[in-house]
């Protein structure tokens, strides 16, 4: 311990006593480091096992390179073709879909789904359990408590389509008689105006208004006049 503490600068006078306790580690070697070989194998077998590894590394490393060129060539004549990802994606799945129904183990699959179901099918089982269901179903319809269900049912859809029927009678009534009265009115419009009655009142409404018109007139020009100043406008006390 002491040793390994002391100074180890080149210029102590000490420099040669590290030296010296150094000299007694074993120093390992490149072979020494190497695993071991397995056992069963000798050294030259395990050179060429090693060799050989080298390569076939090596092989797989220029065959990525290589795929991945193709690749990238792949991709250019997609894109000039106009083909998107999405077109590509379809064409593996139908592929891959195609490949699984061809396949071995979905053909087997499917024999022995049908050989599944014709047993099912075949067995006293399923033919009881089927001649017990059609006959509740038959006994269901014949029972009473069905044909009384049936039968209300069908009363209350007569009644319901009676009742749309009558709301729409109604519906069409009225409209013709809004049309009617519509037609009615355009028509005795005219015959109204040509009536004595009618022209009798036009006559005095317009008596009336030329009254009115001219009573005015004759107040303007009595405001204009200098003779006429201050003279009250006669009264028309005549009757209508």
């Amino acid at each position: 311990m002491e040793s390994a503490s002391q100074d180890i600068n080149l210029n102590s006078p000490n420099k040669g006593l590290l030296s010296d306790a150094m000299t007694d580690v074993p120093v390992e070697s490149a072979a020494s480091a190497r695993p071991s070989a397995p056992e069963g194998l000798t050294l030259a077998e395990e050179e060429e096992l090693r060799s050989e590894l080298a390569k076939v590394e090596e092989e797989i490393g220029t065959l990525r390179q290589v795929l991945a060129a193709k690749e990238r060539h792949c991709g250019e004549l997609k894109r000039k073709l106009g083909l998107t990802p999405l077109d590509g994606l379809k064409q593996n799945l139908s592929k891959s879909w195609h490949d699984v129904q061809v396949s071995n183990a979905y053909v087997k699959t499917s024999e022995k789904l049908g050989e599944w179901n014709d047993k099912v099918t075949q067995s006293d089982l399923y033919l009881s359990a089927s001649s017990t269901l059609e006959d509740w179903n038959e006994k269901l319809t014949q029972s009473e408590a069905y044909k009384k269900t049936q039968e209300t049912l069908s009363q209350a859809g007569q009644k319901t389509s009676a009742a749309l029927s009558n709301v729409g009678s109604v519906i069409s009534r009225k409209l013709g008689d809004m049309s009617s009265y519509s037609i009615r009115h355009s028509i005795s419009m005219p015959a109204m105006r040509n009536s004595a009655t009618f022209k009798s009142f036009e006559d005095r409404v317009g008596t009336i208004k030329s009254r009115v018109v001219g009573s005015r007139e004759n107040s303007t020009d009595g405001l204009h006049s200098p003779s006429g100043a201050g003279e009250k406008p006669p009264q028309d006390n005549s009757p209508f």
